[in-house]
């Protein structure tokens, strides 16, 4: 199975590098960044040890999608897509913090709620929830943008703003923004049969300091998505909802007794199992998206990003 699960590329006016948990992002002349979305595997903060065939490309093709189908709402980074794995846009200096938002009790909130919390991120959540249920309305729970592979940490409005992390009239537009998104991100999810149960955006300030939308937006990595039919059913007959996330690595990776924490060994990846969660992947892409998942030539990955790279870069 090939796949790219890393990349040491040399472009013409390259400054760095930045390899993150899953993409990394080339700087161009301090002016543009070209992000490579690898086939590299992230579950409770830690990259597994096996790449997933055309995760990458999958991950890049949702992301830019949903770029431009939200670009008349929130400006974003993107410039162009030149390769299946790659996208390319200005340089941004991004906030330090994560914009979570949630319309339903489930996954990382569940868990604080199953342990008794109430608050999170400074948000009250209801009494009397079950797991998955909707709340009255979406929340938003930020998260600290981690540097060097540590964990993201909780963090709530007020803290963001007495730390100075985001200012406030910054932080207000975040806010709009991540609502303006998770209700576009809703209304497309409707229209295939799909519930956006939670997600997360990333921003950035351009050259000029205009905030816009950066990274990826409405992918499985960075989304949980539930099938809208018989999700009613389910929850009062307190069945666990039909979901396309990657939860469903996270619940293995849990059953085989790791949760990111110290001391515990990633369980064994078996090319099987590689296999299933590649068509795992390409079920997300198709019922996201509503159109078929067409494979890039991986025969010599490296070699087709750089050519369609330096061939963008020379225009």
């Amino acid at each position: 199975m090939n796949t790219i699960t890393t990349t040491n590329f040399q472009f013409p006016n390259q400054k760095s590098v930045y390899r993150g948990k899953v993409r990394e992002v080339y700087n161009i002349n301090n002016e543009l960044l070209v992000m490579i979305a690898t086939d590299r595997l992230s579950a409770f903060d830690v990259v597994l040890p096996k790449g997933i065939p055309y995760k990458g490309q999958i991950l890049n093709q949702i992301a830019t999608k949903f770029m431009h189908l939200t670009q008349d709402i929130v400006p974003n980074w993107l410039i162009a897509t030149p390769d299946a794995n790659v996208a390319i846009g200005y340089l941004c200096e991004p906030f330090k913090v994560e914009m979570v938002i949630r319309g339903y009790l489930s996954g990382h909130a569940a868990r604080e709620y199953a342990s008794g919390k109430r608050i999170i991120c400074g948000v009250t959540m209801p009494d009397d929830l079950k797991e998955n249920d909707k709340f009255p309305k979406p929340i938003i729970t930020p998260t600290t943008k981690a540097d060097n592979g540590s964990h993201d940490e909780d963090i709530s409005c007020e803290a963001i703003l007495v730390n100075n992390i985001v200012s406030k009239e910054d932080y207000l537009v975040l806010e709009k923004y991540t609502r303006a998104l998770y209700q576009r991100g809703t209304e497309i999810a409707a229209s295939r049969g799909l519930i956006l149960v939670d997600t997360k955006y990333e921003f950035g300030k351009t050259k000029d300091g205009k905030i816009v939308l950066i990274d990826e937006i409405h992918t499985p990595d960075s989304s949980r998505y539930f099938y809208a039919e018989g999700y009613k059913e389910r929850q009062e007959s307190g069945e666990e909802q039909k979901q396309l996330s990657k939860e469903f690595v996270r619940r293995w990776l849990i059953e085989n007794g790791f949760q990111g924490k110290l001391g515990q060994q990633i369980p064994y990846m078996s090319d099987e199992y590689v296999e299933e969660v590649s068509e795992r992947y390409i079920e997300l892409y198709e019922n996201i998206l509503g159109e078929k998942f067409i494979k890039a030539d991986i025969s010599n990955i490296q070699q087709r990003i750089e050519q369609n790279v330096l061939k963008f870069l020379k225009t």
